[in-house]
């Protein structure tokens, strides 16, 4: 027998705003069951994130409800409650967790000191009982070594250990909803997993109910019981997960499933959200007969790895000798060639961003040597390394960091063009540009732009359009998508693969997604520690992996069984 928990009950929010209201969240309904994992999915800006922070009543003074309900424990209007009423819902009854530890947690506390606050503030506990209960808490969430972490700031352990720490808060009061927002997305699939079956668990043992929010709808198969589809402020859809998975009703459901880059497909071109809504209309849908990905790997060698190795030392002695020597990379040697995308997938710290850094000579390597086109690169003159800058580019993993907030995009094109000393009219700079923004699906009006009045998306093409002005012949992409909804992330990963066959592009694709990795890449190198594991075909590699590091990647995946 299903007990209800909590009911939203047509709940529509907007923000009150310079222009008048902006309606944000419209006639939202659903219900959460006691024991039940129920998914919410959605794109950035779809809401569904808001509708977890309203649950809580944590909204902007500029937030107004226009109509709505949420009952909790079918007695209790989370809406009409005080500050101090709320104070004692949160973290007792419902706790959340958020997307972003780094930032949720405070960089100048002990890990072990925030998550004992909390306990002495509601527990009213000595300082004590609260360390101990933490130590235990720290054990339940499968922390290692808990006594170095409860004595560690924020900075000092991993993003998968930083998520555990902020698991641990959520359900130090016990509370009966856990609200996960978005736990998982920025860590290794590996990762992601053992956070997956650490929340069921948790789940199980405290007979909690979670509402779990992701943008992958993969993601949800695993965890979530029921799941609801939010788009524009509205819920489009909603059912037992399966349900919505494999008989999916809404063309917006339907683009989101099939955006993904999928381990056991073999396709040319990923389907974009335009795709399925044109569906709706015209019932047709072009890219599902696209061709198969064909072979463009030459014989032509591009680039050489040799034996190269990078140490990184934290500590000197007073004579300057180092005292502690960290390989990042380790004796590595592999070959790039001509016209083929090269993958590079591995957690976070084995090496991969490292290792496309001194190719594209950011960094020098501390052992080995690096050949592009023959020629070594220690070796180049100040002439012969101009040219090979301007060949070789990266596209890095956050667009944002990457453009100067104060130049205007129109002014970011150019600059490489200036600094290699080509095109040298403004009038012909201004034209490669915008010639550029409509290469990458761009208005040619955003030249005149900044950063921040672009989406994420918007910002990646704009990435890559400034790697391109210099026509180069080989780009490194690292983690380019990592941070884009499925959607967005499918039309970059289109973009890319247009680009690279009308520029005649070679690249370097890292990630530690190996679903995107399959899809683009001719070859894969799977990178652990610092070493090589194994290099293959994309196919090989899926179909037959030889390392048991690599199996366990593929294992990891999630995979919207049909």
């Amino acid at each position: 027998m299903f007990v209800k928990l909590l009911e939203v009950d047509n709940l529509s929010l907007s923000f009150e705003t310079k222009l008048g209201e902006n309606q944000v969240l419209k006639n939202i309904a659903f219900s959460l069951n006691r024991s039940e994992t129920l998914g919410i999915v959605g794109e950035s800006g779809s809401g569904k994130s808001l509708t977890a922070l309203t649950i809580i009543n944590l909204l902007p003074k500029n937030a107004i409800i226009n109509s709505g309900k949420i009952i909790y424990n079918n007695d209790t209007n989370i809406l009409e409650l005080s500050e101090k009423e709320l104070l004692k819902v949160r973290g007792n009854n419902i706790s959340m967790i958020f997307q972003e530890p780094m930032t949720s947690l405070n960089p100048s506390m002990k890990c072990g000191s925030q998550v004992s606050e909390l306990l002495t503030i509601h527990l009213k506990i000595k300082a004590k009982q609260a360390k101990q209960k933490v130590i235990e808490l720290f054990e339940e969430v499968k922390l290692p070594n808990p006594a170095r972490i409860y004595n560690s700031y924020p900075h000092e352990i991993s993003g998968g250990q930083k998520q555990r720490v902020m698991i641990a808060m959520a359900i130090a009061l016990k509370p009966s909803i856990l609200i996960a927002d978005e736990p998982t997305t920025a860590l290794d699939v590996t990762v992601q997993k053992t956070i997956l079956e650490l929340l069921k668990e948790i789940q199980i043992k405290y007979q909690m109910s979670i509402i779990f929010i992701s943008h992958d709808l993969g993601v949800i198969s695993k965890i979530a019981d029921r799941v609801i589809v939010m788009y524009n402020g509205e819920i489009v859809e909603q059912g037992k997960t399966e349900q919505v998975l494999l008989q999916s009703k809404h063309p917006y459901t339907k683009g989101l499933l099939n955006c993904r880059p999928e381990l056991n497909s073999n396709k040319k071109r990923l389907p974009i959200l335009s795709d399925f809504i044109k569906l709706d209309v015209e019932t047709s849908y072009q890219v599902q007969n696209e061709k198969l990905k064909t072979e463009r790997i030459t014989e032509e060698e591009i680039l050489k790895v040799k034996l190269i190795s990078k140490a990184f030392y934290s500590k000197r002695n007073f004579f300057g000798k180092p005292l502690h020597e960290q390989h990042a990379v380790k004796q590595l040697s592999f070959s790039v060639y001509k016209g083929e995308t090269l993958g590079l997938v591995g957690e976070s710290g084995c090496g991969k961003t490292t290792l496309g850094r001194m190719i594209a000579k950011l960094i020098n390597q501390s052992s080995g040597f690096i050949e592009y086109k023959s020629k070594r690169l220690e070796n180049l003159n100040n002439k012969e390394l101009k040219q090979f800058r301007k060949s070789v580019q990266i596209i890095f993993q956050d667009p944002y960091s990457s453009l100067n907030p104060k130049l205007t995009i129109g002014e970011a094109l150019v600059e490489p063009l200036k600094v290699h000393g080509l095109i040298n009219t403004k009038k012909a700079q201004k034209e490669t540009a915008i010639e550029m923004l409509k290469r990458v699906k761009l208005d040619p009006e955003s030249i005149y732009k900044y950063p921040h009045e672009f989406s994420g998306g918007q910002r990646q093409r704009i990435v890559i359009a400034r790697a391109l002005m210099l026509e180069p012949e080989f780009v490194i992409c690292d983690e380019s998508v990592s941070a884009l909804d499925v959607s967005v992330q499918a039309e970059i990963l289109n973009l890319l693969n247009d680009l690279k066959d009308e520029f005649g592009l070679t690249y370097i694709f890292i990630s530690h997604d190996l679903s995107v990795v399959k899809y683009m890449s001719d070859r894969i190198m799977v990178m652990k520690d610092g070493e090589l594991v194994e290099i293959n075909k994309a196919e090989n590699l899926y179909n037959s992996p030889a390392n048991d590091y690599t199996k366990n990647l593929i294992s990891s995946v999630p995979v919207i069984k049909t």
